[in-house]
């Protein structure tokens, strides 16, 4: 039972693997899937823009 609360919490704290545009995925830095242009995000509340450089939706912590 101890094993599984801690899976749990584990697994609501672990962040998806790719974000795209107008999502929230928390303070960070992201990489576009396209041409790699890095955009950083400097408050949990800030929405991911598309690439400023190639306009791509989909990115990569």
């Amino acid at each position: 039972m101890h094993r599984r609360l801690t899976m749990e919490r584990f697994l609501k704290n672990v962040r998806p693997l790719k974000s795209t545009t107008g999502e929230k995925p928390g303070k960070g830095s992201y990489q576009c899937n396209n041409c790699q242009q890095v955009v950083h995000l400097d408050d949990q509340t800030d929405r991911l823009p598309p690439c400023p450089r190639c306009g791509e939706t989909e990115f990569w912590p």
